[in-house]
């Protein structure tokens, strides 16, 4: 089955192969969100789609399940496909999931990846450090390969299947989000903050995984924790320091009443 001639017109696009249209129609739906013709939030209707495109809906189905599993496209329940739009709320709550998840992540590795496992770690730092300069859509992929190599090796693919689910919208949005106001630099930044966590998993440092995983985050995101019981501990610091820091005053205590 081929697209028709108008839809092939309007899409720029030459005659499908039908032994890829899966494949293709999804390369042009990406294109199309990436290069902001479909915007994000945008719902993604099956039928409409596929009427467009002078095609039936078993492959355009098939094209949004590919985007949905790289996170482009959400399916919320009973509301159909839309194009990935995360709140900075909802950015951050999945951060702060995913400082606890990935800091189990860190310690199952450090006591169970094997020689194979560190290699890939290794060799993806490397590339990290070789591609400073790659687009935006590159450098996420680096970051998001890097994180299945840990997630692989924590042994726990129910561990590992809740953290695909959670982040790589978070990634794709990010990278809609950055590409849609024209910025640039992610890939810079990989090298230090993904060698935080190899170094952890070989046991070179003594810091917690959580803390770890905070300073990782913390890279690209303005406190991370926020949504976390790290922040609560926080805030019963600061809390507490700012009694202890009152009662080590009592003679400037003392001199405020004696004012009033």
């Amino acid at each position: 089955m081929q697209m028709t001639s108008s839809a092939n017109s309007v899409l720029g696009q030459g005659p499908m192969d039908t032994r890829t249209l899966k494949e293709q129609i999804a390369r042009i739906l990406r294109g199309a969100i990436l290069s902001g013709k479909i915007k994000t939030g945008q719902r993604l209707n099956e039928s409409e789609l596929a009427r467009d495109m002078g095609l039936s809906r078993i492959p355009v189905r098939e094209a949004l399940q590919q985007l949905q599993e790289q996170g482009l496209v959400v399916d919320i329940p009973r509301r159909g496909k839309f194009v990935v739009d995360l709140s900075e709320e909802d950015i951050q709550k999945i951060n702060s999931l995913r400082i606890i998840l990935e800091a189990e992540v860190l310690r199952l590795c450090r006591a169970k990846i094997t020689p194979e496992g560190l290699k890939s770690l290794a060799d993806l730092v490397k590339k990290m450090e070789q591609s400073r300069e790659v687009s935006e859509i590159e450098a996420s992929a680096l970051d998001i390969e890097f994180h299945r190599v840990l997630w692989l090796h924590s042994g726990n693919e129910y561990l590992a299947k809740t953290l695909e689910n959670i982040t790589i919208p978070l990634f794709a949005h990010r990278v809609l989000w950055r590409i849609n106001r024209e910025m640039l630099g992610w890939a810079s930044i990989l090298p230090n903050h993904h060698r935080l966590l190899m170094e952890f998993v070989l046991g070179k440092t003594k810091k917690p995984a959580e803390e770890v995983m905070l300073e990782h985050l913390s890279y690209r995101y303005n406190k991370p924790e926020r949504f976390s019981s790290i922040a609560l501990t926080q805030d019963d610091s600061k809390a507490s320091v700012d009694i202890e820091s009152t009662a080590s005053r009592p003679d400037e205590r003392l001199q405020s009443v004696a004012s009033m």
